[in-house]
């Protein structure tokens, strides 16, 4: 018997609380009402420990929980989530796991990223990927160009309201789940927590990103164990050099049918010709509206 497809889960832009009408002028002084991204304070703790108050959109605070410790070394792949329990009140969202943790020592020692939300990284997380290698895989260009076609034509509230990054985690040319949030560094952990929700392995995977591909991004990339990153903005050298050090493949600067590749080149196959400039520029305009 096939396996079934996996549902998409996908931005609702509709969603109560995401968003919220603004007024203001515009550049003529007439009245204007903007669709306005909300941004609230959520507190992630583990066991009895508080661990970190992140700003998010606060759409699915279990998965971004789960994530952001996955991602940090706190929740291991052998420990077991006994239950996540999310206050909406408090805006509090409890980890409890089988096993008891004191990371005491680990939160003295954080680092503030270059994250659009000032993203944290708290203690050892760069041992996390001192000698590891990312799995031999492939990846065709024509799934680049159909990827990127369809994250354009998805609803998101970066469409509806702006100010927003998203996150897609995709198998070959199918995108699995869609993550938006106020930084890019939230995004990539609600899709981690996913992936440990719904056991979903990193290999033969692609996740791509609105945001800059920093090192942040590369590490959170490599400890899901996703081989690919692909974004649509620009480098950081560091971010670079990891994605080298771990071999990972980077892409980046992908307009229409156009990318730049400068790390992990060895996994892609050149399977689509790119369109002439024309029609390039005719293919973004399509998707941008």
């Amino acid at each position: 018997m096939a396996q079934a497809k996996p549902s998409l889960i996908v931005p609702n832009p509709l969603a109560e609380g995401l968003t919220r009408q603004v007024v203001g002028v515009d550049h003529f002084g007439a009245q204007i009402s903007l669709n306005v991204v909300e941004e609230r304070p959520l507190t992630i703790w583990l066991n009895g420990q508080e661990i970190v108050t992140a700003m998010t959109i606060g759409d699915y605070p279990e998965y971004l929980a789960q994530g952001f410790l996955s991602n940090q070394g706190m929740l291991s792949k052998e420990e077991i989530v006994e239950a996540i329990h999310f206050d909406a009140e408090l805006q509090t969202v409890v980890v409890r796991t089988n096993s008891p943790t004191n990371y005491e020592a680990k939160l003295k020692k954080k680092t503030r990223t270059s994250g659009c939300a000032v993203g944290t990284v708290f203690g050892d997380i760069m041992e996390g990927i001192d000698g590891l290698r990312l799995p031999k895989s492939t990846i065709h260009t024509s799934w680049l160009y159909s990827l990127a076609r369809q994250i354009n034509q998805m609803p998101s509230l970066y469409l509806s309201a702006g100010a927003i990054h998203g996150t897609v985690l995709c198998a070959q040319d199918q995108p699995l789940v869609y993550m938006e949030d106020v930084g890019r560094h939230n995004a990539v952990d609600k899709v981690a927590g996913w992936m440990r929700a719904s056991q979903t392995l990193g290999a033969n995977k692609i996740l791509y990103t609105t945001g800059r591909l920093t090192s942040e991004m590369v590490i959170k990339c490599a400890l899901m164990g996703v081989p690919v990153l692909a974004s649509r903005s620009g480098f950081t050298a560091w971010g670079v050099e990891l994605a080298h050090q771990v071999g990972l493949t980077l892409i980046g600067r992908m307009r229409g049918q156009r990318f730049q590749c400068l790390a992990g080149d060895e996994r892609l196959v050149y399977d689509a010709v790119p369109s002439s400039e024309d029609e390039d520029r005719i293919h973004r305009r399509k998707s941008a509206q």
